[in-house]
């Protein structure tokens, strides 16, 4: 899939001005939501009251309702209830067409999003979410919906809210928001097209990521299980059923305590801390596989030797308070080597280390995990980790050749994640100085 940056030709800089809504071109107006909305009944409007729509009012197919699932996208999708047009027209003082901006009301304030023209004419708003239509000669939606998912927007959103209880906000606030904005339409538009290609951008890449992740949980199901075996490693023999399923003849299933040994981490006091001295790894230092170093911690005292990273180690979470990161580990790179690693981390070391580590992500490893924490340990203990199974390629050559293959697909994802990022970057510079007239568009 071929994935394009978007391209903008800019102006100079103008003259500036101080307004509510920050420092913006002496031309550009900063509006309220009321000042925008069109000019007719139910332009801003919230969802039903809470009797007029409840769960039993639900059918097979009709008109779609706006939930806060359906907002997590630029436009309103996902998974519709919906109810019959007979409901519909009685909610009609509630509906939403296409180019009408959703906000969440309650529950994950800042969700924001612009209800498409297809594949239904109509939806209901739900009791959790308010519609704003614009008065399309002053506003254009695209524009208004990117400053609302701009940091400033967010900003405006949370800071407004109403704190008392589950925080909400409600029609009156929504009316007072401010906005900066160009003097014309047709530059709101050019800003919004340009953010929509970053967007577009940004959309691509997260499809290619995933779909490259799909392809390495394939690669992995096949290759880890003898399912599939490389050129050179060609079946010679049939299979045979195990505990962790049917495996090549020629295979093992071993405890990992048989191919690695388990070192248990450092355990220190917030005194021993320092600004410098020894860096120690701790869950925060794992991040999609990868060792990250944006939240280091160091200490100055001395060190036993089992506490020491090499590289190719395998760092592994074995306790959290957040159960999804119990499991997640990384490779010790020779970055990494000769630090420490904290007691909520344990340590693998083997020669077949490499190998290994791809089993950690494989859905076998992450089974036996789940399956010992059950639902209240948080926890995985040396004898656990020792005891854990996993299939094992007897031969090394043939160990080598599946986690050459496996780590090509490692970076590739590795690539993508990189891209993507950067796309994200260069979409918030933009936003930065698009929606604040910094750079105006030709």
């Amino acid at each position: 899939m071929e994935v394009r940056e978007p391209n903008a030709r800019y102006l100079a800089k103008p003259a500036f001005k101080q307004t509510e809504v920050g420092v913006i071109p002496e031309d550009w107006i900063s509006p309220s939501i009321k000042e925008i909305a069109a000019n007719r009944p139910n332009a801003i409007v919230g969802g039903p009251f809470g009797s007029d729509l409840v769960s039993k009012d639900y059918v097979a197919s009709g008109v779609p309702v706006i939930r806060g699932q359906n907002m997590a996208q630029h436009y309103v999708s996902g998974d519709f209830v919906f109810v019959s047009k007979q409901k519909a027209k009685f909610l009609q003082a509630n509906t939403a067409r296409a180019k009408d901006i959703v906000f969440t009301q309650r529950g994950t304030l800042g969700q924001v999003s612009i209800v498409p023209g297809k594949p239904f004419n109509e939806y209901v708003v739900s009791q959790s979410q308010m519609k704003l239509t614009l008065n399309s000669e002053m506003a254009d939606p695209e524009y208004v919906y990117q400053y609302f998912v701009s940091s400033s927007g967010q900003r405006q959103i949370l800071d407004s809210a109403i704190q008392t209880g589950v925080p909400h906000t409600n029609l009156g606030i929504l009316r007072s928001y401010r906005i900066p904005a160009p003097p014309t339409v047709v530059e709101q538009q050019a800003i919004a097209e340009a953010l929509s290609d970053a967007d577009a951008l940004i959309e691509s890449l997260e499809q290619l990521l995933a779909k490259k992740r799909q392809i390495k949980q394939g690669a992995m199901q096949e290759l880890l299980t003898g399912q599939k075996r490389l050129p050179g490693f060609e079946q010679k023999t049939g299979y045979k059923q195990t505990d962790l399923g049917s495996v090549p003849e020629d295979w093992d299933v071993i405890p990992i305590g048989q191919a690695a040994q388990c070192l248990i981490g450092l355990t220190y006091s917030p005194n021993d801390v320092r600004s410098f001295g020894t860096l120690v790894l701790r869950s925060s230092n794992v991040q999609n596989g990868c060792l990250a170093f944006d939240d280091n911690v160091y200490v100055e005292m001395e060190l036993p030797a089992r506490v020491i990273t090499q590289e190719d180690d395998i760092l592994i979470c074995v306790r959290n308070g957040s159960r999804q990161l119990i499991g997640k580990c990384a490779l010790i790179d020779e970055t990494a080597a000769g630090s420490a690693f904290g007691a909520f981390m344990a340590v693998l070391r083997s020669k077949s280390s490499r190998f290994l580590f791809q089993q950690f992500q494989s859905h076998i490893l992450k089974r036996q995990i789940s399956d010992v924490m059950g639902a209240t340990i948080n926890q995985i203990t040396n004898k656990d980790m020792a005891a854990f199974k996993v299939i094992w390629p007897v031969l090394e050559s043939e160990q080598t050749a599946i986690v050459t293959v496996l780590s090509d697909l490692d970076a590739e994802l590795a690539a993508l994640e990189t891209k993507l990022a950067k796309a994200r970057q260069l979409k918030q510079g933009m936003m930065q100085e698009l929606l604040t007239g910094q750079i105006r568009l030709v």
